[in-house]
């Protein structure tokens, strides 16, 4: 552990630390558990990199725990390049009682609404910017400001193919034969999948590293789907509160999937795009 490092979070929370232990994880800086010589036990986040931005999370962290009772880290200290909150115990294991859990959580996150879709500033996705102008519609702001911005990101950085981004600027054309407009802007965490998710004893501990925006609740569920964060007790717990529409597991469930995809086809590489493809073909796209 660097001794600078040491000196800079005593020094930005005015208290002496005991211990650092790296962390795994996370797609934005370096992740440590630090125990402070008062008894206090938290995790840090430390971005060294030009233009940080680890306050965005800190903001995030906040909104939803001043808007909504889902279970988040406090945020003790928030600065572009440093981020430190409550350590939560928990693992991104879930049995059907935490799943049952996770449903209720998040049922009544998505009862917590907006007048319009977006935010009041951006946010970020694994540490890419996320456009959030508030915007009456859900369609166009989906199609815009997730489908069509992604897109064209993936395109400029040349992980995209010209031939598959002119695919989705077509079906951004006809995205309103596909999906319907919710009944409300719901609050979204945004980025809900395996490891973004603490449990213990059958009950969820916290959610953390959030993405956060007013939207529809499919495209919540449709990210839940994508890398079977969970299964069929959360689905079925989730319907019986907040009935989930008919239809939504067939094309919709794909295509608000297209976002996530284009997210970790940036992240991670040009083979996520597969998924993207496979979405589009049966379409006519």
């Amino acid at each position: 552990m660097r001794a600078d490092l040491i000196d800079i979070v005593a020094r930005r929370l005015d208290r002496p630390v005991a211990s650092f232990r790296a962390l795994g994880g996370g797609c934005v800086g370096e992740v440590y558990r630090v125990q402070l010589k008062d008894g206090g036990d938290l995790v840090v986040k430390y971005d060294s990199r030009p233009n940080p931005a680890l306050d965005v999370e800190g903001y995030m962290l906040r909104l939803l725990s001043g808007r909504s009772a889902l279970p988040v880290p406090r945020v003790l200290h928030s600065d572009p390049d440093l981020l430190a909150m409550e350590f939560i115990e928990g693992e991104s294991r879930f049995d059907a009682a935490a799943q049952h859990h996770a449903a209720e959580l998040l049922a009544a996150l998505h009862q917590v609404r907006a007048p319009q879709f977006g935010l009041d500033r951006a946010t970020l996705i694994g540490g890419l910017h996320q456009p959030n102008p508030w915007t009456g519609l859900w369609i166009p702001f989906f199609r815009d400001q997730r489908l069509l911005y992604m897109a064209d990101k993936a395109l400029e950085e040349r992980v995209m193919p010209a031939a598959l981004h002119r695919r989705v600027h077509r079906f951004a054309e006809r995205l309103d034969s596909f999906i319907d407009e919710p009944e409300h802007p719901s609050l979204l965490h945004g980025d809900v999948w395996t490891t973004n998710v603490l449990a213990r004893a059958g009950r969820i501990t916290a959610f953390i590293d959030p993405a956060v925006y007013f939207g529809h609740p499919e495209i919540e569920l449709a990210f839940i789907t994508l890398f079977n964060s969970f299964g069929t007790p959360f689905f079925d717990a989730y319907h019986a509160l907040r009935p989930i529409a008919p239809g939504f597991f067939g094309q919709r469930r794909d295509i608000y999937n297209l976002y996530p995809l284009l997210v970790h086809a940036r992240l991670f590489g040009a083979s996520y795009l597969a998924g993207v493809e496979k979405t589009l073909a049966p379409l006519g796209f």
